[in-house]
């Protein structure tokens, strides 16, 4: 019976791999056959649909063929992408115009004003650009208002009440449950750890919120009013009375075109690409049309090479990856971008709210390095603050948008302590050690003095090291510095007359300026690092079937992006080393 049942085996087994590779030969015929065809035509009289429904990212990977021969899209875009197909489209004689859905844009207020300005170069081409929401939130209306026309939904409804930040305050609670964060930390504005520490809000981080707040919604009032005509008290007064909440009143305000349904629109878009009422539209998709430039680009011409290095997300001790800066995969990037004979200048778009310093200070070492033998520019998106200005402030020019958030030049420490919950549920810990100072810290045992000390001073330490980085990039002394440090964040229109940044503008503004530096008129982009996944990557993250999904997936889509971002927060802080 053995024998036959291996026997048994064997033949099955044998079946099942005849299977797989049928499969795979399949696979990889129907690849090939795709690769061979143009399978995206942009058709005379076209509109780019400009649909941004989804969070965003500087630069997301491109997909591999098997995704999209399966149809699996990302549920993110890519900055670099949309500001490419804009780009293309402003000399692309197809396409007439842009409609723009963006009513749940997921990108930032940096990030968005990236996107305005490129619309608004589109726009002075000549060609037009209607916008379309069934609802309109602030940040999102302030990319829409540059739209030549813009239209809302009958029963649609604005939110343009001026902005706000909320900030709960766990002190009390960590003394309830017997569960708290021991923080030390250099900066009174150092406010992530606020909360940890009291009750309320100190004054000095509402001093520095209410102007973060107060920068970025001058900027949104006076990009809508030069598009909408209004004046920063009528869009004032307009926030104080919600004089824009439904339909009817954003028409009688000024701040859209018209109330109508979105085959109203469609309609309205016909006739401002050249179309009858009978004829169809000819839309093409964002997705669609970025596919279909980047398969036009010419690899051809000029040698000469500007490199852009993506760093987003956290800074972490490590590797790193797409949505994590490691230095591990910044100094690869970087050293290929250096040693690189055809790339003359290297700029490092940065979108960071910081994290580790001893990653931050490895980075800024292979910046300094990179520095010396090409011109290094930073650009800053949403955020280059704390570890992301670290490894920015060297550089020999920094770009940030107005609404950047920057600066948080301040360190701090956080250690969960479970001592006092231990005690109430009758945990006792004990401790055995070769030496006196073996022991260090432990969760389960109160903070002690001599470890406070000891980590204050580490504290101490990197502070100094961040602040004398910071004046020896900025060509600023250690006091100045430190007059504008103490973890303070600041607005990039701030930033630039503190000399935190050189100018106010987009990844575009520093691409030029690196060309200049160079001398060069004429380049190609080359991107690092390398993000590009494999086939069994792809299909573990990407794939349609609930049951492959991630554990990660399934807690995002089960929570919500907001409440589960703020859990891996938490995890993050418990897990740091170093």
């Amino acid at each position: 019976m053995s024998f036959l049942r291996d026997i048994l085996s064997t033949i099955i087994g044998f079946f099942i791999a005849m299977a797989v590779m049928f499969g795979l030969f399949f696979i990889f015929f129907a690849l090939a056959a795709a690769a061979g065809e143009d399978v995206v035509q942009v058709k005379k009289d076209s509109v780019l649909e400009l649909n941004l429904n989804k969070s965003m990212m500087d630069r997301v990977r491109d997909p591999i063929p098997i995704e999209e021969l399966l149809s699996i899209e990302s549920d993110v875009l890519g900055l670099d992408d949309v500001m490419l197909a804009i780009e293309h489209a402003m000399t692309d004689p197809k396409i007439k115009g842009i409609s723009l859905r963006a009513e749940g844009l997921g990108a930032g207020f940096a990030q968005a004003e990236e996107l305005r300005e490129q619309l608004q170069e589109f726009k002075e081409t000549g060609k037009f650009i209607y916008s379309y929401g069934d609802y309109y939130g602030q940040r999102q209306y302030h990319l829409n208002s540059v739209a030549d026309s813009v239209f809302i939904n009958p029963q649609g409804y604005m939110e343009f009440r001026g902005l706000m930040a909320e900030i709960l305050y766990l002190k009390k609670i960590q003394e309830k449950s017997g569960i708290k964060m021991e923080v030390i930390r250099h900066g009174k504005y150092k406010s992530a750890v606020e909360p940890f520490l009291e009750e309320n809000m100190s004054e000095a981080n509402r001093e520095q919120l209410s102007e973060l707040l107060h920068a970025i919604w001058n900027k949104m009032v006076t990009d809508i009013g030069e598009s909408r005509g209004l004046s920063a008290d009528e869009l004032n007064s307009i926030a104080e009375n919600l004089g824009a909440r439904n339909s009817e009143l954003a028409v009688g305000t000024n701040m859209v075109d018209g109330k109508i349904y979105y085959d109203q629109y469609v309609t309205r878009l016909k006739t401002a690409s050249g179309k009858e009422n009978d004829d169809a539209l000819h839309e093409v998709s964002l997705t669609d049309y970025v596919k279909y430039v980047k398969t036009r680009r010419s690899g051809k011409g000029t040698k000469n090479r500007i490199a852009v290095v993506y760093a987003q997300g956290e800074i972490v001790y490590g590797e790193g990856n797409e949505k994590r800066i490691g230095q591990g995969t910044m100094a690869k990037a970087l050293r290929e971008a250096r040693e690189d004979g055809d790339v003359k200048a290297v700029v490092v778009r940065i979108n960071s709210p910081g994290g580790s310093s001893l990653a931050s200070e490895l980075i800024w070492r292979e910046m300094e390095l990179t520095k010396e033998k090409k011109p290094l520019i930073v650009s800053i998106g949403n955020y280059g603050a704390s570890g992301g200005y670290y490894i920015a402030c060297g550089a020999d020019l920094i770009v940030a948008q107005p609404t950047t958030i920057t600066g948080s030049i301040g360190v701090f420490g956080a250690m969960p302590n479970f001592s006092e919950i231990a005690e109430r549920i009758g945990v006792n810990a004990e401790q055995v050690a070769t030496h006196r100072q073996s022991i260090g810290y432990t969760p389960f045992e109160p903070l002690t003095d001599k470890f406070r000390v000891e980590v204050t001073e580490i504290i101490e330490n990197i502070y100094s090291t961040f602040v004398q980085r910071v004046a020896d990039g900025r060509d600023m002394t250690f006091a100045e510095v430190d007059n504008i440090a103490q973890g303070r964040l600041w607005a990039g229109t701030d930033a630039l007359k503190l000399g935190l940044v050189d100018e106010l503008g987009s990844l575009k503004v520093a691409l030029a300026r690196a060309a200049e530096a160079a001398e060069i008129e004429t380049y190609k982009i080359e991107e690092f690092p390398d993000i590009d996944k494999d086939l069994i990557e792809v299909l573990n993250e990407s794939s349609p079937f609930p049951l492959s999904k991630t554990k990660q997936q399934m807690f995002r889509e089960d929570l919500g992006d907001e409440v589960y971002e703020t859990l891996m927060t938490i995890k993050r802080l418990s897990q740091q080393q170093g």
